[in-house]
């Protein structure tokens, strides 16, 4: 059975406040190919220390959450982006942030590396053919 994410989200926000880390299993396609949604668990830890290139879990406006990438911090804004999204990107405040990722694991219990993906942020341009070998040869 799968909670909706109205009732999930907020209660892996009230463990994490509580200084406990939260393990559970993304959805969707929009981190690939870091995480891949439905398959790969993640580590969730409190919001501390945001810097760009950073996963986190926020809150993008009213009961719409994402897992996604850190692009900009300015000032209390937060600028967000999936690493399998082409174009689109979110903004949040940083109290919108409810917690940051600090652990992807694969279903094997393999760790995958948590990098800030700077070379992948900055070829954009290039993620729509990355993207589509990715899901002709790797799932």
């Amino acid at each position: 059975m799968q909670l909706p994410n109205e009732i999930f989200i907020p209660e892996i926000a009230r463990l994490v406040n509580e200084g406990k880390q939260v393990i559970f299993t993304p959805t969707g396609v929009s981190m690939r190919p870091y995480i891949e949604g439905g398959v790969d668990n993640v580590t969730l830890v409190q919001p501390q220390n945001l810097a760009v290139g950073d996963i986190v879990l926020a809150e993008i406006a009213p009961q719409h959450f994402v897992l996604h990438r850190i692009y900009a911090l300015q000032g209390e804004t937060v600028t967000l982006m999936g690493d399998g999204n082409l174009q689109g990107e979110e903004h949040c405040s940083r109290s919108n942030v409810l917690a940051k990722v600090t652990a992807i694991h694969s279903p094997k219990g393999k760790s995958k590396p948590v990098t800030k993906a700077w070379l992948w942020r900055h070829m954009l341009h290039l993620r729509r053919i990355v993207l589509k070998i990715y899901r002709h040869t790797c799932i």
